[in-house]
């Protein structure tokens, strides 16, 4: 299996630079496997397609305005550093991502906020990757969620805006979970009122977490796809959660993931029974085809960048790359928007 097959251009007017208002109004792309059918609806209509008993899969991690604008000591050159993740608390330490990375070296600071506090540069990790200690006393999370932007992916070609640390959030992230810098963006459909009806309808809503890292901004780099490596991810499934999804399994009721996220965690997760098992760690599973998909039967998602992991992902699911391909292209042609503000489509 070879990166380049699957490539493919996205007409720049298909790239959505705004979410759907309200959220459960955006376009619907259903794709049945078994007919290789396609049928165009609205999120809002994932109602009728679902029954009592049935039971959603959503990843509850919560994103945080990661983007960080600093200037650099003496030089006061304009440095971004994106933050990954936070290695040790009580001694401020983070994992960043740092551009221009040439003018960035060990030993540097780069001053925020009005000069009031810092970040040195300790350690290189990769050609753009940094370890850092930020100098700032008080609660540094506090100071990230002022002064940081939601790092939005560089396709959506505008400036982030305050109203963006809204909707560049699913509605039912949990605050507890931060440590995301992109939603689960199949997740960003959902609104209140949706899940609301739902819940009316009987349908059960079961949470993982699965802390989405650089890996959704890094680009596969091998041809051969055997040899490309994921990014270790945090993840975790709650006992409850588990035993949602293990009592609908054996009812014979429909499981829905929403996005890959959700997917790769319940993947690395999987007994031998064909059961879901409580479980938190860190995942670097790597889905692309052909792929044996355990536990769940339905899948919702996006509509992907060429070449990326969740195209491979969804190719999987869909069952190869004519199948993919040939919703995509029609995709395009019906309008539909791409991305990660854009449209759904939802494989039964």
């Amino acid at each position: 299996m070879k990166l380049s097959e699957f490539k493919f251009s996205v007409p720049k007017n298909a790239v959505a630079k705004f979410p759907a208002d309200p959220r459960e109004s955006s376009r619907l792309m259903v794709y049945n496997r078994e007919t290789g059918e396609t049928e165009d609806k609205h999120f809002k209509d994932i109602v009728n397609y679902m029954d009592k008993g049935d039971v959603i899969v959503v990843n509850e991690t919560k994103v945080f305005p990661a983007r960080l604008f600093g200037k650099k000591e003496k030089t006061n050159a304009k440095i971004e550093v994106m933050l990954l993740r936070e290695l040790k608390a009580p001694e401020r330490i983070w994992d960043v991502l740092v551009e221009p990375a040439r003018k960035v070296r060990i030993g540097n600071k780069i001053y925020f906020d009005n000069n009031k506090f810092y970040c040195e540069i300790i350690d290189n990790t990769t050609s753009r990757g940094r370890t850092v200690r930020f100098s700032y006393d008080g609660d540094l999370h506090e100071v990230i969620e002022r002064i940081g932007q939601m790092p939005l992916p560089d396709y959506i070609k505008r400036e982030p805006t305050e109203h963006d640390k809204e909707t560049y959030q699913c509605v039912f992230a949990n605050p507890d979970r931060r440590g995301s810098i992109a939603p689960p963006t199949s997740g960003l459909h959902f609104s209140d009122k949706l899940l609301k009806a739902l819940d009316k309808k009987g349908v059960k809503i079961a949470t993982v977490t699965l802390n989405i890292g650089q890996g959704v901004f890094e680009q596969i780099e091998v041809e051969d796809l055997t040899k490309h490596r994921m990014y270790s991810e945090y993840f975790e499934i709650s006992k409850d959660s588990a035993e949602t999804i293990n009592k609908a399994l054996k009812a014979k009721k429909n499981v829905y993931a929403v996005g890959c996220s959700v997917v790769r965690a319940l993947e690395s997760s999987v007994l031998t029974s064909g059961i879901v098992k409580p479980n938190r760690g860190w995942t670097d599973k790597f889905i692309y085809p052909p792929y044996e998909f355990k536990i769940a039967n339905r899948f919702i998602t996006n509509f992907h960048l060429p070449a990326s992991p969740s195209l491979l992902l969804a190719t999987a699911y869909v069952g190869g790359k004519e199948h993919l391909f040939k919703a995509y292209k029609k995709a395009m042609k019906s309008e539909y928007r791409f991305f990660a503000y854009g449209d759904a489509m939802m494989v039964i």
